[in-house]
């Protein structure tokens, strides 16, 4: 069996070596594919994915030449895997790797289709942040669950794993942060089983390079009502 973790990339030269050097240590019974998708950094990221791949031809690497945002890299990246789960994984470090197993585990045994992670299920350390972030996640997290009769506790985490057919088969327009929004909605639509398990969190503050604004709350709030009757 064969997990692909699709890393969207953009202006993450001071983390991506190191996050990039603990997915290839994780230990997961599984074949590891990694994706890299660069949506035009323009800090050095491009330079450094480049020297990357030179020095390891199994790296997956693909470039935007003009930034489009997360979801587009993400929807880059999908069309390459070819493993038999495919997984988000930022290139920061606010998300362990070495929690794929445990995401990993009901798709295994065959009981999902679809895992999230949650960062509110007390699986681990979590760093104190932001408090409006904090809120506005769970608020955002209850309006879709009304909109997708679902009871997920965290929809905008990253860490979330498909079955690659199913990832593959989601006509996602969302080019940004809207993503998550969508990409949740069209799962739940297509019934099949979805799972949570909690996973630590490492926050990154904005000073240390972290990228989602007020902004994308109102497009996911946007999203929420779009894509509760567009497919």
């Amino acid at each position: 069996m064969k997990l692909s973790i699709v890393i969207p990339v953009y202006n993450e030269v001071k983390t991506l070596a190191e996050v990039l050097q603990v997915v290839k240590g994780v230990d997961i019974p599984l074949e590891k594919e990694i994706i890299l998708v660069d949506d035009c950094s323009t800090d050095g990221t491009r330079d450094l994915l480049e020297k990357m791949q030179s020095e390891d031809s199994r790296l997956k690497v693909a470039f935007h030449e003009v930034n489009q945002g997360k979801g587009a890299a993400l929807h880059t990246g999908f069309a390459q895997a070819t493993g038999d789960f495919v997984i988000v994984q930022d290139a920061d470090l606010e998300y362990d790797p070495g929690e794929y197993m445990h995401l990993l585990d009901p798709l295994i045994r065959g009981r999902a289709d679809v895992v999230f992670g949650s960062r509110f299920q007390g699986g681990g350390p979590h760093r104190v942040v932001y408090y409006w972030h904090y809120l506005g996640n769970r608020f955002l997290t209850t309006l879709s669950n009304m909109m997708t009769n679902i009871n997920l506790t965290d929809m905008e985490v990253c860490y979330k794993v498909f079955r690659r057919e199913i990832i593959q088969s989601l006509n996602l327009r969302e080019k940004r942060f809207g993503f998550e929004v969508e990409v949740t909605a069209k799962v739940a639509r297509g019934n099949w089983r979805i799972y949570e398990v909690p996973i630590s969190y490492y926050g990154r503050t904005y000073s240390e390079g972290k990228k989602i604004t007020w902004r994308d709350g109102f497009r996911a709030l946007w999203c929420i009502v779009k894509y509760r009757f567009v497919d």
